[in-house]
């Protein structure tokens, strides 16, 4: 376990860190496993085995590696990283039929107030929306606002302590795409990401909702000096209570050119790789051309250059 504030190495019995002071109390309360329903408060003995809410299904949030299998082709990986003391990041994947797939990725705001609830239940509402939308014969754009405004409503939804002086309401970010037909549909709010990996060409299909892409945009700043700003990693879009009447995604269109990897990540991974061709670089050296196998190697990178957030990520093979 380590310390929130410096993150040295501290026992789950001190009250206080030794390296830097800090006061450690309620700092590791985090969700067990045995406690009422985290999403409808029913009680312990509603929850299976494997963490499903028999009342409302919700899976509850637990701090460990998660590894996530739907298909060959299909899968993730979620990590809390090397520097967090939980995994405030959550994924969600879906086949619906033979012809399409579903990606949601979301990243808790630190900032804010129960952030792994605002990923999780973005991510939980956000793909049940979806599904309905696409079962309703709405098309892939329309199925992503509806996806992305359910996630916002969850999150807004959370309970807010207003006496907190110092954490904002519960936030989270988001990506999500649709691969039908090989063509992916992607929505966003914040900088969560979205990759085309393959050797033609690799490219970065969104756009970060960030302060540091504004005003390099602007041109006020070169990338450069931008990334130095103690402000590079700010937002400017997200899901949360306070962003209830900007909860519209930016939303692109990809064909499927041919071989390659549709990947979605949180900026755990792309904080290490923000190139497009590195991350392909990356998982040209896993042996496997397995989705799980191309996850869980691309969290253990991340680790391996110092795990400073949450990781999480989700692809497609084609």
């Amino acid at each position: 376990m380590n310390c929130p504030q410096c993150a040295k190495t501290v026992s789950p019995t001190d009250r206080f860190c030794e390296a830097c002071g800090v006061s450690l109390e309620s700092k590791f309360t985090l969700p067990q496993m045995g406690d009422n329903c985290q999403k409808c408060d029913a009680t312990a003995d509603s929850i299976d085995v494997d963490g499903y809410c028999t009342g409302c299904g919700f899976r509850q949030v637990v701090n460990n590696t998660s590894l996530l299998a739907t298909a060959v082709n299909f899968g993730g990986a979620t990590d809390k990283g090397r520097r967090h003391h939980q995994n405030e990041d959550a994924i969600t994947l879906k086949i619906v039929d033979d012809r399409t797939y579903i990606i949601v990725v979301c990243d808790g705001v630190s900032i804010s107030q129960q952030p792994e609830l605002a990923s999780r239940f973005a991510a939980t509402a956000c793909i049940e929306a979806i599904e309905i939308a696409l079962q309703q014969g709405k098309d892939a754009e329309a199925a992503i606002c509806d996806g992305v405004n359910a996630a916002l409503q969850a999150v807004a939804n959370i309970p807010f302590n207003p006496d907190d002086p110092i954490a904002d309401p519960s936030s989270a970010t988001i990506v999500t795409a649709i691969v039908r037909d090989n063509l992916a549909t992607i929505g966003w709010l914040g900088d969560s990401r979205a990759y085309w990996l393959a050797a033609e060409k690799s490219l970065q299909l969104t756009q970060d909702d960030s302060w540091a892409r504004e005003v390099v945009a602007a041109g006020t700043l070169t990338a450069e000096e931008a990334a130095k700003s103690p402000y590079a990693h700010a937002i400017v879009r997200w899901l949360g209570a306070d962003t209830v009447d900007d909860g519209v995604p930016s939303i692109v269109t990809f064909p499927i050119p041919g071989a390659g990897c549709l990947l979605l990540c949180t900026d755990g991974l792309w904080n290490y790789a923000p190139e497009p061709s590195y991350l392909y670089s990356l998982i040209q050296q896993v042996s496997s051309f397995q989705a799980i196998d191309i996850a869980r190697d691309l969290v253990q990178y991340a680790n391996q250059q110092g795990g400073q957030d949450n990781i999480t990520v989700g692809m497609v093979l084609f």
